[in-house]
């Protein structure tokens, strides 16, 4: 006791916080609840019962650390009772010798939702080409609840080696919709989507439309970045234009009054990096909706011990969010 009133009284100026650091965004209300027990924050999503409201999003997949990285995270959603996104599944479609990068079925569990991943490029494609029993062998081999499909127009166009989209990704969703009989979520990589693309993708009977808002890892920029040349000097204000995750759960808000809305979960990610964000943004949404972090898991997704105590915090943060904090209208 003596020692701990010592180290009170050597970090009390340390302690100083001045009242512009404030997060305005709650009300703070510490009479009202004793602290919570246990870690359970359970919510049904996607027709299964998650124990916290986290989606593992989408990351990078075909790389050689794949294996081990999809592997933790599987093991740590089991654990704590997790969705998970599977990184894009394209190397997939013409060669399964990297299906166990991918196949961690058995370790999520059954009870979890998994969704495999593929571009908008290469469901264009196969629809052109009429293979789409590819991407459904893929999900089917993967054992997994359904896909998502992502639109990366801007990543495509700076990536040196990019793929061009022949046709409104929409038209291709709505026709990949009447040929499959598997859920399907559609995401954005990174700058998110403006109120007419959310109010089209809400009226298509999707699972969920992910965020991948403007604020995390930019995709666009990150391949402007890979290839320093003049013309891409030029065209670097594009990599600057989005939809921040706050900006758009009021856009979804907004259309949900407004209209009829089909798709009626949502994956608010995108810049979102701690529980504190993610439960402000639950809260603020009108529509059922998970937060998806992607470089935050993948910050510690090669070491299971780090990844777990990383996991643990974040949903005993969300726990003492939920039982002492109110949002301000």
């Amino acid at each position: 006791m003596e020692e701990r009133k010592k180290d009170h009284i050597a970090l009390a100026f340390q302690s100083q916080t001045a009242a512009e650091f404030n997060d305005t965004r709650f009300s703070y209300e510490p009479m009202l609840a004793a602290h919570p027990v246990g870690m359970n924050a359970a919510i049904s999503f996607l027709g299964k019962e998650l124990l916290a409201p986290f989606w593992v999003s989408s990351m990078t997949g075909g790389t050689a650390l794949a294996k081990k990285i999809n592997q933790n995270l599987a093991r740590v959603c089991n654990e704590f009772g997790l969705g998970m996104g599977l990184g894009s599944c394209r190397i997939l479609l013409d060669n399964p010798q990297h299906l166990p990068d991918f196949d961690v079925r058995d370790i999520l569990g059954n009870h979890l939702p998994l969704y495999a991943n593929i571009g908008i490029c290469q469901l264009e494609e196969l629809i052109e080409r009429k293979e789409l029993h590819k991407i459904s062998e893929v999900v089917e081999k993967l054992r997994a609840d359904g896909l998502i499909v992502h639109i990366n127009p801007f990543q495509e166009w700076f990536q040196p080696e990019g793929d061009r989209i022949k046709h409104p990704p929409v038209d291709s969703i709505k026709y990949l919709l009447a040929e499959v009989d598997y859920p399907i979520i559609v995401k954005e990589v990174g700058q998110g989507m403006g109120y007419e693309s959310l109010s089209e993708l809400l009226r298509l009977p999707l699972a969920a439309v992910e965020f991948a808002a403007f604020g995390g890892t930019n995709f666009s920029k990150m391949e402007m970045l890979r290839s320093n040349t003049p013309e891409n000097e030029v065209l670097a204000g594009l990599t600057m234009v989005g939809h921040t995750a706050a900006e758009m759960v009021e856009m979804v808000n907004d259309i949900a009054i407004n209209g009829h809305i089909a798709c009626n979960q949502l994956i608010i990610s995108g810049g979102i990096t701690n529980f504190l964000d993610g439960y402000y943004l639950l809260q603020k949404s009108n529509v059922p909706a998970v937060v998806g972090m992607a470089s935050a898991f993948l910050k510690y997704a090669d070491d299971y011990e780090l990844l777990k105590r990383f996991v643990i915090a974040q949903i005993r943060g969300y726990r003492m969010a939920q039982t002492y904090l109110k949002i301000k209208e």
